[in-house]
């Protein structure tokens, strides 16, 4: 695996260029090493988003200094191994959402909000956690040991969608007043 090494400086004004480059750098999954210093793998799905970035600094009036790593084995592991935890933070954060997804779900069940829009709403959530699984799982190059659990974690998702998806259509079978 080979890696890069981005420095770059920014004039202070305007933010919202330093805004840009660090949320671009994050998105792609890079690891911080000090400020305005990240490493990212080289290679695809890296490339384009790295390109980007380079030219978005230049933009901006800034100048990327990058650097590729040597075949140093210490630091090729220290860097896998920081892209590792970073990917595991990811990871928990991505778990803790299904948590609170599947709390919401049982939430609106127990308040009686058994309706279309609550499932069309609660559809497109369970989206938004899969598009996110998907991103992370594109950046999660080492196999972070907490991937799995996500995974299995997106499928109860779905599976307590389906659940509540039933419960919306067995109150809208319901003649109003209730079973009588």
């Amino acid at each position: 695996m080979r890696w890069r090494v981005i420095s770059y400086r920014l004039p202070a004004e305007p933010s919202r260029h330093r805004v840009a480059i660090w949320r671009e750098l994050r998105r792609l999954g890079a690891v911080p090493l000090q400020q305005g210093t990240w490493a990212l793998p080289a290679g695809e799905p890296f490339d384009a988003g790295f390109a980007q970035v380079t030219r978005g600094i230049e933009a901006a009036g800034g100048q990327p200094v990058v650097l590729a790593v040597a075949d140093d084995q210490a630091s090729v592991a220290q860097l896998e191994s920081l892209f590792t935890a970073q990917r595991e933070a990811e990871w928990a954060e991505f778990t803790a959402d299904c948590g609170k997804y599947e709390a919401e779900l049982a939430g609106e069940v127990a308040k009686g909000k058994l309706t279309l829009a609550e499932l069309d709403e609660e559809e497109q959530s369970l989206e938004r956690l899969r598009r996110w699984y998907r991103a992370i799982r594109a950046r999660d190059l080492f196999g972070a040991p907490s991937a799995a659990d996500a995974e299995r974690r997106l499928k109860e998702c779905a599976e307590a969608l389906e659940r509540f998806a039933e419960q919306v259509y067995q109150a809208r079978e319901q003649p109003e007043g209730g079973p009588g």
